[in-house]
């Protein structure tokens, strides 16, 4: 098997798990491989540390399979490795059929994404070596899963740095444009043709979940408490526990202790799904895409929740703005400034009990860092100003360049210019299907908080 030396001066990120060998990390190399053959990866001492695929074409010019010998990529190695996969997925996701199985790097198969929507697989390939095992990855998963279809997504831009065109279509059986998965109890729609990646994001599974104790508790704020009032039965004495308003009036409405609730970059709706399943009284479900909008309808009316949400195509940066324009407006004249006789110039001016933030990558590479930066204040600066006080900010960011602390420090600076004060109440990552490789830093893109928000004036 041909060799790559690597270079004595080089960082000793492949001894700390990192599976990633640059093309500036190689002395030299023995034998004439090809692109996507196997290699073995010696130091500048002939020690063996691993063996990976090889392309020369990509920056990433080795990439690791195994620590041991490997003499290939056949269907047996794919199946052994996909079999672990399973394994790990039953053991820690459990409530649904649908999960991501196999999660690149984290699952010792660089390069290759497999997400699972019940019988059928929509696979990713995203490196020269995984596609030219194309097959064998194929009759794996038929092997180890026994899916009715497998789907391929390979229509992302970053196979163009593997010197690979974009490509997308069904590899084995029947293959639906649309399926329906359980996540968290939820029926999802998923389409696995035109949706974003493969369809659906699972890494913030367990994140849409741990909104459900926000979603109830606030009847109290517009005066409704429960009381004893007598029983419908006309029983003489008999009394029931009711939810009662200011007026003394029975309140009818099942959700009437339910939170408002506003969640942007809304995609399926799925936040929007957990928000009202634990209770929320009115979700307003925006995105700027109608295709996403669309399927967020579909998914609401699947789960009969249709009375309690309202949907919005819109660019959530400008309806955050229009929205908190016309609170400043509003608050102006409740003060006395402003002419009342006039109709308010900004649209809006609504406020929520949860405003919640899931938007997609604004740093897909390092020096969008900056950019970025200004566009995580932006919109965390005015959600926080829409979340009425004691309510609570839902945020997120997937951008692995833009790491935890800056996150934070970012969002941080956005409450001093809103004059809020932020009490972290949560701070999770991606779920237990998305497993991090310590030492791998690129696994550690997902920051998920939830903040309790305040004004500076009311504590």
């Amino acid at each position: 098997m041909p060799s790559v030396i690597l270079e004595r001066s080089r960082k000793k990120r492949l001894e700390h798990a990192h599976p990633w060998v640059f093309k500036n990390e190689i002395a030299k190399i023995e034998g004439n491989p090809e692109a996507g053959d196997l290699v073995s990866i010696v130091n500048h001492q002939g020690r063996y540390l691993a063996t990976g695929y090889y392309n020369p074409a990509s920056q990433i010019t080795v990439r690791v399979m195994s620590y041991e010998p490997l003499e290939a990529m056949d269907q047996n190695f794919f199946a052994q490795r996909f079999r672990k996969c399973l394994e790990h997925r039953e053991r820690f996701v459990t409530g649904g059929n649908a999960y991501r199985l196999v999660y690149g790097e984290a699952d010792f198969l660089p390069g290759l994404i497999v997400d699972r929507f019940g019988d059928v697989l929509v696979v990713q390939l995203l490196t020269l070596g995984m596609d030219r095992r194309r097959e064998e990855i194929r009759d794996a998963l038929v092997e180890v899963v026994g899916p009715v279809g497998i789907y391929e997504r390979s229509d992302v831009s970053i196979r163009e740095l593997e010197g690979l065109e974009q490509t997308k279509g069904p590899l084995y059986g029947d293959c639906p444009r649309h399926v329906v998965v359980t996540e968290n109890g939820l029926q999802i729609k998923v389409d696995i043709v035109e949706g974003q990646k493969t369809g659906y994001f699972f890494d913030q599974r367990e994140n849409r979940a741990a909104i459900a104790p926000l979603m109830t508790g606030w009847g109290a704020r517009s005066g409704i408490t429960l009381q004893e009032v007598a029983a419908d039965s006309g029983d003489a004495g008999t009394t029931v526990m009711k939810p009662v308003n200011k007026s003394g009036k029975v309140v009818e409405f099942p959700f009437w202790d339910g939170a408002t609730v506003l969640e942007c970059f809304s995609h399926t709706g799925s936040f929007t799904l957990n928000a009202c399943k634990h209770g929320a009284k009115k979700v307003t479900c925006l995105d700027i895409s109608e295709h996403a909008i669309e399927s967020a309808r579909d998914n609401v009316k699947l789960n009969g929740f249709e009375e309690r949400v309202e949907f919005v195509v819109d660019d959530a940066f400008q309806y955050l703005r229009n929205q908190v324009k016309g609170v400043e407006e509003r608050n102006a004249r409740a003060g006395g400034k402003g002419d009342t006789s006039k109709p308010l110039t900004a649209g809006g001016g609504r406020t929520f009990d949860v405003v919640i933030l899931d938007p997609p990558a604004f740093a897909k590479t390092k020096n969008a860092v900056k950019g970025a930066t200004r566009g995580y204040k932006d919109i965390n600066l005015h959600g926080m100003k829409l979340v009425n006080e004691g309510g609570y900010l839902v945020t997120a960011s997937c951008s692995f360049h833009m790491r935890p602390e800056l996150f934070l420090d970012t969002i941080k600076e956005a409450a001093a210019d809103a004059g809020k004060i932020l009490r972290l109440v949560d701070w999770r990552a991606a779920g237990k299907d998305h497993p991090q490789i310590l030492g791998v830093e690129e696994g550690h893109y997902l920051k998920f908080a939830i903040f309790e928000v305040r004004s500076r004036t009311q504590l």
